[in-house]
């Protein structure tokens, strides 16, 4: 029987919560913070908001540790965040949440009107065991560094600890979450020459990257005063989502980690990095023509500008490749060189990848995967061409990583990609691969042609973009780090489970999960089958839904019945069609069991990482001394309905296109690739758009969101 729970599930709220001090030995202060309203008698949380870990000097200027605190610090409520332009919120944006609907506003907390401070942003939020200070063990600590590009913060209510910390005390392994604000946009990474050259005379070091910098010195604080907050310095997790998990990825590949690291290992959740970082010479050119723009002359008229006035440029602003910041050859160690067309049969890290073909022409949603036209394609495979040789460089990333992507990360970009004409793609593709053997290649692997049907270009458009800018560089990422680490100590999963608003896994639905803050709609309430309800394998988790026992328990589609052998029900259809903005999202198929169950499943497993355990796969546990075989290796899925669990890598290739990344996108390069995403993330031209109107319809059995990156 189906039963109906109520209209939403209710995050926490931040009024009428009672307070709790913490007296810090080392800052010789007293911290009054609140206890977290999800607390319980059998697992206290307390919560300590807003506390400042650095102040900014100047404007463009490095942050400097902050120490020196009154007797008593408020750490009641949330501090200031660095300012940004108004957008429609990260709620709606992200998740569907229409926030002008009352039952919502009630069910918010109180705290989403965060104060916009450009040299009080640099704060951060500690939620952790109640009593943990006076513990004598001191417990793992995750760091959290939220996405979002040129928005966003630490302090939304999207990220609070709550959930997580008190999942870690029921689960005996206790944890320490932190989430930390930082400078973001043109205020977090502005950088030229002349820049330089002034913060040189000030005794600064290097030019931008004051975002970054602030992160680490939110590390270097977390390094020396979280103890007293029941963590452990000596045991720190940096996690982070999109441009979040993207910083992470730079901090691995920093000089800084080379010769101090002040985290230990890293969850890198759908990263959104472009390799195409620029130097300081180029990133001087792009200021310059906004300092235009202002009528300013010289870095000292720039620091007097109005920060709205910045702000409302919202120009994209990312990390500078300074010549100090990041190590020497950082970009080789994150993405091979340029590879050549691999053989049917060829070699990864030491290990011989056959992929199962055969099995997935069989599948029945193959025209997603787009390998019959691939079977058929021997242009790419003739050629002979000797492998490269490894880079040579420096960077040693040798700390544990998991890292993953969601299945329709794109999802965002679907107006964008509903501008496009056929002609107007294969043209500007073209012009992009300059390559007609290779941009054929590209276009028939992904079924664009001349002649493509409107309702069907978007949709193909989207998969394109969907590979270039996340799940192919993803896979590049984890592959090569595991390489750097002799094939130990990378952990490669992929969230496919649907949003529970939305019906698909589009880009951040992970968090939704992940944070279990998100108001959800009415659920059904649902049981297992009597076969998996009785299994002697499956145990209640102490939140009431099922946990298996063993990674190979799984149910719904995308079961797995071999470890050879791809099952047909393996990859949905994530439905990458357009949406119909002003019509109601459809009813998706999540309920109460699978959410809780997926919720759990990555609660559990980010934990676990936080402790220092293998999250997956034993045979790449991270005291393995033999890297394991690629007959050995794993995925974890996290989803579709409410599957979670080890898989093999056959699995794994029917759940990402690999085979099309291998024939058709490896040819190209990153840099080509990541280009060939980023213009079709941009649509065409504007004098190709014309004044046409474009409707895009939604297909109520596809339901897709307009996310944030």
């Amino acid at each position: 029987m189906i039963m109906k729970e109520s209209a939403f599930h209710t995050p926490p709220a931040s009024s009428s919560k009672p307070s709790v001090s913490l007296y810090h030995s080392h800052l010789r202060t007293t911290f009054k913070g609140l206890c977290h309203s999800l607390s319980t008698p059998e697992a206290p949380v307390s919560q300590f908001l807003g506390i400042k870990y650095a102040s900014v000097p100047a404007r463009f200027r490095q942050s400097k540790l902050f120490a020196s605190y009154p007797s008593v610090v408020d750490a009641s409520h949330h501090g200031p965040i660095c300012p940004q332009s108004k957008f429609s919120s990260l709620e709606s944006e992200l998740f569907g949440l229409s926030l002008s609907g009352e039952d919502v506003k009630e069910l918010l907390p109180k705290t989403t009107a965060l104060k916009h401070d450009e040299f009080e942003c640099l704060n951060l939020n500690i939620t952790c065991p109640a009593g943990a200070s006076l513990s004598s063990e001191r417990y793992p600590v995750m760091l959290w560094i939220h996405g979002g590009g040129n928005r966003g913060s630490g302090s939304s209510w999207l990220y609070d600890g709550g959930s997580i910390v008190k999942k870690s005390i029921e689960s005996g392994k206790p944890v320490v979450l932190v989430t930390v604000n930082f400078r973001l946009g043109f205020l977090g990474f502005a950088s030229s020459p002349a820049i330089r050259e002034d913060n040189k005379l000030a005794g600064d070091e290097g030019v931008g990257n004051y975002g970054l910098r602030d992160q680490r010195t939110a590390m270097e604080w977390v390094h020396h005063y979280i103890s007293d907050f029941g963590g452990d310095p000596s045991n720190v997790t940096l996690f982070g989502e999109s441009t979040g998990a993207a910083d992470i990825l730079c901090h691995l590949h920093s000089t800084y980690n080379e010769h101090r690291p002040l985290f230990h290992r890293a969850i890198v959740q759908s990263p959104m990095l472009e390799l195409d970082i620029p130097n300081v010479h180029s990133a001087g050119w792009q200021l310059s023509r906004i300092m235009c723009a202002l009528n300013v002359h010289s870095v000292e008229d720039l620091r007097a500008v109005d920060v709205d006035q910045l702000v409302a440029l919202n120009q994209n602003f990312r990390a500078v490749d300074d010549g100090l910041f990041f190590a020497k050859g950082w970009k080789e160690a994150l993405y091979p060189v340029e590879v050549e067309a691999a053989p049917k049969h060829h070699i990864v890290n030491g290990h011989l990848d056959v992929p199962e073909l055969e099995a997935l022409s069989h599948h029945p949603d193959h025209r997603h995967l787009r390998l019959p036209h691939l079977h058929t394609s021997s242009h790419v495979r003739s050629r002979s061409r000797s492998p490269r040789p490894p880079p040579q460089h420096t960077v040693r990333s040798n700390q544990p990583l998991m890292i993953g992507d969601c299945g329709a990360e794109s999802l965002q970009w679907t107006l964008p990609a509903s501008l496009w004409t056929g002609p107007a793609v294969v043209r500007r593709l073209r012009a992009i691969c300059q390559s007609l053997s290779k941009s054929t290649a590209l276009l028939r692997a992904y079924d664009i042609t001349s002649y493509t049907p409107a309702d069907e270009l978007c949709e193909r458009i989207l998969e394109l973009i969907n590979d270039a800018r996340f799940a192919w560089p993803t896979e590049c990422i984890a592959r090569h780090a595991k390489a750097e680490r002799g094939g130990k100590g990378v952990f490669r999963y992929v969230f496919d489970q649907e949003s529970p608003q939305r019906g698909v896994p589009h880009h951040a639905v992970d968090l939704m999960y992940l944070f279990d803050t998100v108001p959800l709609p009415a659920l059904a309430s649902a049981t297992p089958p009597d076969s998996f309800a009785s299994s002697p394998d499956v145990e209640m988790s102490p939140t009431g839904s099922l946990t298996p026992s063993t990674p190979e328990m799984c149910f719904g589609s995308g079961s797995e019945t071999s470890e050879d052998d791809v099952d047909g029900r393996m990859s949905p259809d994530y439905g990458f069609g357009g949406i119909e903005v002003d019509e109601e999202w459809g009813v998706p198929v999540v309920d109460t069991y699978a959410y809780n169950r997926v919720r759990d499943a990555i609660q559990s497993r980010w934990i676990a990482f936080a402790h220092g355990e293998a999250p997956w796969s034993p045979s790449s546990s991270l005291s393995s001394s033999h890297p394991p075989s690629s007959s050995d290796e794993k995925v974890f899925v996290f989803g579709p309905e409410g599957e979670t669990g080890e898989r093999s890598l056959s699995i794994f290739d029917g759940r990402r296109r690999r085979k099309v990344w291998r024939e058709a996108l490896e040819p190209l390069g990153m840099a080509v690739v990541q280009k060939v995403g980023v213009e079709l993330c941009n649509g065409p031209p504007e004098s190709s758009v014309g004044l046409v109107k474009v409707k895009v319809k939604m297909n109520p059995m596809k339901n897709t969101s307009d996310c944030l990156a």
